[in-house]
């Protein structure tokens, strides 16, 4: 299998990732705004998160869970969407382009922007427990953060490749 056919299966996977990611944010906000015109019962069902004890004992955290995690999936799909971005400006002849270094910074800085919205909600789920009101523990947020700084990284060498690629070009 050589490089392009797994780009191009890489490519498809990343749509179905997107794919996913965006129904699972539209169901959570789906289930969202059934929560807050109807029913508790249902809105659980449809987010698959039992917070019923939670917006019994405290409406407000249960709004602050849900939408937390609503926004942190978005986010993933727009991380996703920039992936996708990149398979479509991808060159293999030229891989170092100023288009790819700033995909490839925007996906570190929304890993990062994600990632201090996971410690934001763990923390306030850790309270919710502390309260006896049932919620999320495990947002990833160490996981997400470390993926953030992985990507910089890979940021700054994809912003020096293609400082080193433009002056190649100059050159010949």
């Amino acid at each position: 299998m050589n490089n392009k056919t797994l780009l191009q299966i890489m490519n498809v996977i990343f749509w179905i990732i997107f794919i996913g990611l965006c129904i699972e944010a539209g169901a959570g906000l789906f289930a969202l705004i059934v929560h807050l015109v109807k029913d508790v019962q249902e809105a659980s069902q449809l987010s698959g998160v039992d917070l019923n004890s939670s917006f019994t004992a405290e409406r407000y955290g249960y709004l602050f869970i849900d939408s937390f995690q609503i926004i942190i999936t978005s986010i993933k799909a727009y991380i996703a969407y920039l992936v996708i971005e990149i398979f479509k400006q991808f060159n293999l002849e030229k891989p170092f382009s100023e288009r790819l270094t700033k995909l490839i910074t925007k996906i570190s800085r929304e890993a990062l922007v994600a990632g201090i919205l996971a410690l934001i909600a763990a923390s306030y789920s850790k309270y919710l427990l502390k309260l006896g009101v049932e919620a999320p523990s495990n947002w990833g947020a160490a996981e997400i953060l470390f993926f953030a700084g992985v990507i910089y990284i890979i940021a700054l060498v994809f912003k020096r490749g293609s400082e080193l690629q433009a002056e190649n070009d100059l050159t010949v």
